[in-house]
């Protein structure tokens, strides 16, 4: 790297946007680091990030299906009211309308995931919840490792004028580019939808034989 002139990015410290010192009631970590998932719908991971523009902060949560990988539900707001996942939810589950019973939805330990509005919404969709023990990221490494991507394949790499220019990259580098074309090596080196359509493929003509 030195001959050729180059130098390794960077990247900038994060915040703190988990706030855990309440008294809700927090879900066991029932997922334990399970991360490698053999179907679509059985697990997904969340977590909340922040994004810095012009016009001020922004925040932005997602859902990943541990299977592909995929962002499956995600919203962006200039809070971090519960509401914010409640609405990346409220996507993920009107995109992939889970049938089976069994899903389990992992997160820290958040005060938006805790609060009685999102725990209700999960036992409204008949999803148990799983969340990370305290203090420790790495029972929710590929929601912190998705963050991590987005922050140094973007969001480092552009000042936001507004709100609105940041939300628009955003939802590109997530739909287009993140879910379409990004190869993943944990899923043998192909994008999220594509190893999805596999699947299916896969699936289908194993049940028509």
């Amino acid at each position: 790297m030195a001959d050729k002139g180059l130098v390794a990015r960077r990247r900038p410290k994060f915040g703190k946007t988990t706030d855990s010192n309440h008294d809700m009631l927090v879900a066991a970590n029932t997922l334990g680091r399970n991360f490698d998932i053999d179907q679509p719908d059985r697990a997904w991971v969340s977590d909340i990030t922040y994004v810095w523009t012009l016009e001020g902060w922004m925040y932005l949560a997602v859902i990943i299906d541990l299977f592909s990988r995929r962002v499956v539900g995600w919203a962006i707001a200039d809070h971090m009211r519960t509401e914010l996942v409640l609405d990346a939810l409220t996507a993920a589950l009107g995109a992939r309308k889970p049938s089976e019973a069994g899903l389990l939805f992992h997160s820290d330990r958040g005060s938006q995931f805790a609060s009685t509005a999102f725990q209700e919404a999960l036992a409204d969709a008949g999803v148990e919840c799983s969340m990370s023990r305290r203090a420790n990221c790495w029972d929710n490494a590929v929601a912190e490792s998705f963050f991590s991507t987005l922050k140094t394949e973007l969001v480092h790499n552009i000042i936001f004028i507004s709100k609105g220019s940041a939300q628009l990259s955003i939802a590109e580098w997530i739909e287009i580019f993140y879910n379409g074309q990004r190869r993943h090596s944990s899923i043998g080196n192909v994008a999220p939808a594509e190893y999805e359509r596999r699947y299916e493929s896969n699936l289908n003509a194993a049940l028509a034989a």
